[in-house]
């Protein structure tokens, strides 16, 4: 199967948008398929591609006015281009919003099928950064994606607003996870002791730092005795964290193994944001064995079994996320049943099992094509 990948990000960039198209890329390649990205250019320009799974066309982009770490791709003929010389069989969009768009008409205009993966609550972003446009940006979204073959939902939060707003087509696919890298034996004792050298209890969030993912939520935590946050990421948010979260550990970016053992090596994580479709930050922490604290809405509702693998809380309230996790502190018994069961939960949670339904899907969109074209 040849398929175009037209996602809004790709790394370099760490989000997650970006890293489920890669991890697209690379089970379409292991599964014999034959996938081409098309994504915006970054700012270090070409180079970043070559440990790519495969090819990658990078359409000329601009970064986000007060955002600089996301880029927004210009109007190109390279998009149509990529999908017509790749002689796609159908193109993949990963949360469509500015290329996404141009990948859709393109797909239309050349008669190629067209799966959209929602995957960013732009609603809710809107509402963040512009306190208004919420409408609009849903009538945008409902724009695109009416337009494809079908969408798929990261959960059933996601879905079901998918379907209330009027979107057709909708079914669920989940995200998957690296449970060898995310793994309770990365928790690293060396580690633990330089970030909380009086033993105190480690208390991680690991995500971008922008005002969406609402961070500042953790001040309470900061003032718990004993505890110690931690706070792995970058963005447009981190300057005034420092003021917000005394005495926290901003940790800047990490990846890879280094992020693995942060996350085995948390005795809680906490998720603050309440416009998340998925968040594969929370899946990565079951992964590592750590009793999870999450907002009561979103993506989250289908992760955390509360009382079983971690707390949901009321979103946006900083009492309630101090109070879980004073409740955790105080428990380790309770902690460690968590952890174990959040590892439970998600490890067949693989990239290759939720590749192979995304697989099913192209399957089943491209079988109902030609069923219409030989109707």
């Amino acid at each position: 199967m040849r398929v175009v990948i037209v996602t809004e990000s790709f790394p370099p960039d760490v989000n997650g948008v970006a890293h489920c198209a890669l991890q697209t890329a690379r089970h379409l390649v292991g599964r014999g398929h034959t996938p081409l990205v098309v994504a915006p250019a970054t700012a270090a320009g070409p180079a970043p591609d070559t440990d790519a799974p495969c090819p990658v066309v990078r359409v000329p982009s601009l970064p986000l006015p007060g955002y600089p770490q996301v880029r927004v791709a210009l109007p190109s003929r390279r998009v149509a281009a990529a999908i017509a010389e790749h002689r796609a069989d159908i193109v993949h969009l990963a949360s469509p919003f500015v290329l996404g768009v141009r990948g859709m008409a393109a797909a239309g205009r050349l008669g190629v099928p067209a799966v959209a993966v929602y995957q960013t609550d732009l609603a809710g972003y809107a509402r963040t950064y512009m306190g208004a446009g919420e409408a609009a940006a849903w009538r945008r979204i409902r724009s695109v994606h009416a337009a494809a073959d079908r969408t798929l939902a990261p959960s059933g939060a996601a879905l079901r607003d998918l379907e209330t707003r009027g979107v057709p087509r909708v079914r669920l696919w989940p995200r998957g996870v690296d449970a060898e890298r995310f793994r309770p034996a990365r928790r690293d004792e060396a580690l633990r002791r330089e970030l909380a050298p009086r033993g105190e209890l480690i208390v991680g969030y690991v995500g971008r730092l922008a005002p969406e993912k609402q961070v500042e939520l953790l001040s309470g935590v900061c003032g718990l005795d004993n505890v110690r946050v931690v706070v792995v990421g970058d963005g447009p948010s981190r300057g005034g964290l420092a003021g917000a979260l005394p005495g926290a550990a901003l940790l800047g970016r990490r990846t890879g193994d280094e992020l693995a053992r942060l996350f085995a090596s948390l005795d809680v994580f906490v998720h603050t944001g309440p416009f998340e479709t998925f968040c594969q930050t929370v899946q990565e922490a079951m992964a590592s064995g750590v009793p999870v604290v999450a907002p009561a809405v979103g993506g989250p509702l289908d992760l955390v079994d509360h009382g079983r693998t971690g707390l949901l809380v009321p979103p946006r309230d900083a009492d309630a996320v101090r109070d879980a996790v004073r409740e955790l502190a105080a428990d380790p018994a309770r902690r460690a049943a968590y952890g174990a069961a959040g590892r439970a939960a998600v490890e067949g949670r693989t990239w290759a099992a939720v590749g192979d339904q995304l697989v099913g899907h192209y399957t089943e969109v491209l079988a109902a094509r030609e069923a219409v074209m030989a109707a």
